[in-house]
């Protein structure tokens, strides 16, 4: 199977929240989904199930998490049972249900602008101290999390680690050695660990994921990973995730933690992901390859061709970072480039105070849409 990934996919006539809130004339690489048909399989299975016509009451898929669990194995050798895996109806919702399940309000929560937005809000959804660890930017223009501002960021009350893996937006994708100092210290602080790793497929050559669960015992213990096929397959509207809890008296927590607020995953979320995992592993390749070009492609063009503007190659996701602080417009820049560029991308600002005088982009699209968008952008400056 080899998939074109150039398709040019007409996403203004359908219901697509990243192509439908500007006018016609607007290129949108702003929301984190990519413009790819998602797999065959997937779009079979769906028609299928689809063709029956009638979407009742249905069982549990134990395909899917059987299918997870071989998922799991296979792209970060982590060994999980299916019990371990409790299928949830969306990452942010399980993030803070996550948070909520390990904290107490009044609790300290750290996490680590610039950083998704609805990670700035988990600390107040849930009546927690909120205590940000800004992530380091390196001379290379690259994040580092500082183990020194970590452990002066812990206090008495602190209670829970809010962390991304790897990290959005600005595509970091932790090394074993870096994801072992960080469960030393939640460890020896007595943290809990709730980490998304939406992003974990996608990452780059010479960068593998690790999920911090899958490191040892000790800190699986107090970890909550959430994941989903979502970015991966491009199945984000769906609404299908899961969290893997390894620890059975966590995961109860998590489980009662729930108060019946939450219903199982729909219908199609289950039988969508049920076929990525199980038959989109070779479209998932191909599109890996495809995105490390379209990167490599970015990098080269914003740094040689937008002057002002700098960007490092981001290890995972489909996201692209890029510092805009030496531009007049840097306060406003994606406002900028929305008026006179046409083009619509993500302000920094939605990433945290330490994301201002940023821009996020996607990339997960057709080269000439992303060509487009730059030439578009290079004009603008």
């Amino acid at each position: 199977m080899v998939t074109d990934f150039n398709q040019m996919i007409d996403r203004k006539q359908s219901d697509s929240l990243k192509w439908n809130c500007n006018k016609d004339d607007v290129i949108p690489l702003w929301v984190a989904d990519t413009d790819f048909l998602c797999p065959q399989p997937v779009i079979l299975a769906l028609q299928t199930r689809v063709k029956h016509g009638i979407f009742g009451y249905f069982n549990a898929f134990d395909g899917l998490t059987d299918a997870i669990v071989q998922h799991l194995k296979l792209h970060f050798n982590w060994h999980v049972q299916p019990e371990d895996i409790l299928l949830m109806p969306g990452v942010v919702t399980s993030l803070n249900l996550a948070c909520q399940t390990v904290g107490n309000p009044g609790d300290g929560l750290i996490t680590n602008p610039p950083i998704y937005g609805p990670f700035l809000q988990l600390a107040a959804n849930g009546g927690f101290e909120s205590q940000l660890v800004d992530l380091q930017q390196k001379s290379d223009g690259g994040y580092t999390l500082d183990l020194d501002d970590f452990r002066a960021a812990i206090k008495p009350n602190s209670r829970v680690f809010a962390m991304c893996n790897p990290h959005n937006p600005v595509g970091r994708v932790y090394t074993r050695e870096e994801l072992e100092a960080i469960a030393t210290l939640c460890i020896k602080h007595d943290l809990y660990v709730c980490s998304d790793d939406m992003h974990s497929d996608l990452t780059y050559s010479g960068h593998p994921h690790t999920p911090i669960a899958s490191l040892y015992p000790e800190i699986a213990k107090r970890s909550i990973t959430i994941m989903a096929p979502s970015k991966t397959f491009n199945i984000a509207g769906l609404d299908c995730a899961f969290a893997v809890i390894t620890d059975k008296a966590l995961r109860k927590l998590f489980i009662k933690a729930q108060k019946g607020l939450f219903g199982r995953v729909n219908l199609f979320g289950q039988i969508a992901a049920e076929a990525a995992y199980t038959h989109g592993q070779t479209w998932l390749k191909e599109m890996l390859v495809y995105l490390e070009s379209n990167r490599d492609y970015m990098v080269s063009f914003v740094n040689q061709e937008l002057n002002g503007i700098k960007m490092t190659s981001p290890e995972g996701t489909f996201l692209a970072w890029l510092d805009c602080r030496q531009t007049p417009f840097a306060k406003n820049a994606a406002a900028y480039f929305l008026e006179n560029a046409k083009v619509l991308v993500n302000d920094g600002h939605f990433f945290g105070e330490a994301g201002k005088g940023f821009i996020r982009i996607n990339f997960g699209c057709p080269r000439s849409t992303l060509q487009e968008g730059l030439r578009r952008i290079q004009s603008s400056l």
